[in-house]
């Protein structure tokens, strides 16, 4: 079953048109869609590493365009849509965090959150409903999103023939070492993101104020 699911979306990943589906994914994920591309990008590198950098350049320039989405729903329609669109995603206790941390850090702060696991979603949404400047958002977006997306790129491109071999012959393995991987890697991001003092302990406070926008 496993075996058959993984040949199935290889194939779909190397299809003429999955780079559409990859820009469409990395588009909607940078505004309000929950699932990351990164999986299909993983894929797609897989598929064909000769392509793998353009691929990562399709989803940067994609996420980047889709921020932009993001950022106008924080900026003009945060108390309608963004209010409901964090909820369903459910970020509601996280964005007085994130705005902690963007007034406290700014631009930095953007570019080293917008390269981790934490939802890019989040950072424009925040960003624009804190009116960060635009230039420094886009700016922001296009460093994160290029290091997030263009790591895939280049490690398929120079080592993605090897890495398919080893996928082929041991496919369950290394599904089981992705599911491991992901949830150590969410582990790490929350307890980064529990230091304690100064503007972490004021940014933590944030979540807890029921005042709060």
């Amino acid at each position: 079953m496993l075996r058959a699911l993984y040949n199935w979306v290889m194939d779909k990943a190397a299809h003429r048109h999955a780079v559409w589906w990859l820009a469409l994914f990395a588009f909607v994920e940078a505004s309000f869609f929950p699932i990351p591309p990164h999986p299909l990008l993983g894929l797609m590198c897989l598929a064909a590493p000769h392509r793998a950098i353009w691929f990562a350049f399709v989803a940067t320039i994609a996420s980047v365009a889709g921020g932009m989405l993001g950022y106008a729903i924080g900026w003009g329609l945060y108390d309608t849509v963004g209010t409901e669109l964090l909820a369903w995603l459910g970020l509601t206790e996280s964005f007085p965090v994130a705005v902690c941390y963007l007034n406290e850090y700014g631009f930095w702060l953007f570019v080293a959150k917008g390269a981790t696991p934490i939802p890019f979603k989040l950072l424009t949404i925040t960003a624009g409903f804190m009116g960060m400047n635009l230039a420094l958002f886009l700016l922001g977006s296009l460093v994160s999103r290029a290091i997030s997306f263009m790591i895939v790129g280049v490690l398929f491109r120079f080592f993605g023939a090897p890495i398919k071999r080893f996928i082929d012959k041991y496919l369950g393995l290394v599904t089981a070492a992705f599911v491991v991987a992901v949830i150590a890697g969410f582990m790490a991001v929350t307890l980064l993101d529990g230091g304690s003092g100064g503007a972490d302990d004021k940014c933590a406070a944030a979540a807890l104020d029921p005042t709060f926008a």
